[in-house]
């Protein structure tokens, strides 16, 4: 049975599900906050070390500035309400991202969280905010630029876990599962951890987010564990 440590979700769905009953968009992401909180105990229920939410892209601030403030506002009050109970269930609170393009009100309210829960041993529950894989890529190659200015880089022992060092968090290993619900259509990854998913398991569901609960969660683990992962090596 393959491993299952690192879980990422790309969250897909809220305004199509808002859409359909004639609701403003921002009842969808309300109700997409109900789906965080079953599959944060889900994950939880499996012991599961990891979870990873694709929260808000970089694409995202190109909706319009009614909307970007109201998801602003809903993430600042959802991680001030939330916060509290993941930090009595020993969950550690995690970001990557652009941070500091994050609304004011925001970002502190995501600092505090960070800071409360830092020693915290349970499930680490990364949000990607101001994310893109390519902004993360090219963030690291900055990175790398201004430190080989400062100290030459032996290019001969440049490899792949020295450019991992460079990503937003090096920490994190790569998702075992990436799962993307209101796949109707939408079979594509969305510029999200490009490249951290090389060999991650991908599973896509029609289901939109806000109806995404304990049943949808526990088939596509099941799924996964009936999948075989060779990474290039034969069976």
């Amino acid at each position: 049975m393959a491993e299952l440590r690192h879980i990422a979700i790309i969250m897909d769905g809220n305004g199509r599900w808002a859409r359909k009953r004639g609701l403003p968009r921002a009842i969808g992401h309300l109700q997409g906050v109900e789906s965080v909180r079953t599959v944060v105990r889900e994950a939880q229920n499996i012991n599961l070390k990891y979870l990873t939410l694709y929260t808000f892209s970089t694409e995202n601030w190109r909706r319009p500035e009614k909307e970007v403030e109201t998801l602003m506002d809903m993430l600042e009050k959802v991680i001030v309400r939330e916060t509290p109970e993941l930090h009595k269930n020993d969950v550690r609170i995690n970001a990557i991202g652009r941070l500091d393009t994050l609304y004011k009100n925001a970002r502190d309210a995501l600092d505090h969280s960070i800071s409360l829960t830092r020693n915290n041993k349970g499930l680490v529950l990364t949000m990607c905010l101001s994310y893109g894989g390519r902004s993360e890529i090219i963030d690291a190659v900055k990175s790398i630029i201004v430190r080989d200015r400062e100290h030459r880089f032996d290019l001969k022992r440049f490899d792949e876990n020295r450019f991992r060092s460079f990503l937003y968090d090096h920490t994190l290993p790569d998702p075992d599962l990436l799962i993307r619900t209101g796949a109707e259509r939408r079979e594509r990854i969305s510029n999200f951890l490009l490249w951290q998913i090389a060999y991650t398991e991908i599973y896509f569901t029609k289901t939109l987010w806000p109806d995404f609960r304990a049943r949808d969660f526990k088939k596509a683990v099941e799924n996964f564990k009936n999948r075989e992962r060779l990474f290039g090596r034969v069976q």
